[in-house]
């Protein structure tokens, strides 16, 4: 026949209730943890597997052993999972900083045709070339890996953030030009819309250039993707045309 449980001694700090009081309250907290802290609280009160477990609608042998690891490891200690025994990571701590490397530069410095890696060219070149360089773990290395890897350093290699740089002296002044045409624009729409008169139309004609072909390029190179600075290749907003430029201009003619 079973002995009877023995009640656990479980001594507390004001500052460890307090916070534990906290965290049953709380709504952001994980549930694990909030149900945690009410159970040390409750069996605070009630020294008991049995009724704590009835007030909490928890089993008794919960209660237990949160109780019991509370008293061994501390109140605190107990709200969080025990670390789970379990084999290495197959990554090493240096293949991954290779990997996260390779991926702050451009795939085209690789001799691939891409400018910037996808994933899934980051996991093949990663599994062609990781061995040769040292990494053997990366033999078999799968693209929801390399996604893995890169989110735990906020890296976004297939991405590119536009950023600005004021470079002419001139600029305030000029913006200032462009944004008083478009509010002059806004301001013409209003008071047509509001005119009754059809003897005073208003005509509103915009153009802009563009290009024969497509071939721009840069004014400043890019910037690579620096682990908890920022996670994408950064690029001027700013760029040149190379090759034949043309002017297309479409006019639609008013009638009243």
């Amino acid at each position: 026949m079973a002995g009877w449980r023995q009640a656990v001694e479980l001594a507390m700090t004001d500052e460890e209730i307090e916070t534990l009081t906290a965290l049953s309250r709380s709504r952001t907290e994980p549930a694990r943890r909030v149900s945690r802290a009410a159970m040390l609280l409750a069996y605070r009160e009630i020294p008991s597997f049995f009724a704590v477990g009835r007030r909490l609608g928890a089993h008794h042998q919960t209660v237990q052993r949160c109780v019991e690891r509370a008293a061994a490891d501390g109140a605190l200690a107990a709200l969080d999972e025990r670390p789970r025994p379990g084999k290495e990571p197959v990554i090493t701590p240096a293949a991954k900083a290779w990997l996260v490397s390779l991926a702050c530069d451009k795939a085209r410095e690789h001799g691939y045709p891409h400018e910037l890696w996808t994933t899934r060219l980051l996991a093949r070149h990663a599994r062609e070339h990781g061995p040769e360089a040292g990494h053997e773990c990366l033999a078999r290395l799968v693209q929801g890996t390399v996604c893995k890897l890169l989110g735990q350093e906020e890296i976004k290699p297939h991405k590119v953030r536009y950023y600005l740089e004021n470079r002419d002296a001139e600029f305030e002044q000029k913006m200032a030009e462009v944004l008083y045409v478009y509010r002059e624009v806004q301001v013409l729409k209003k008071a047509a819309a509001r005119s009754k008169k059809s003897d005073k139309p208003v005509a509103i004609v915009s153009y802009d250039e563009k290009p024969g072909i497509q071939a721009i390029a840069t004014t400043a190179p890019d910037l690579p993707p620096v682990p908890g600075v920022h996670a994408t290749f950064a690029r001027d907003h700013e760029y040149k045309r190379h090759g034949t430029l043309s002017l297309s201009i479409g006019l639609q003619i008013l009638t009243p």
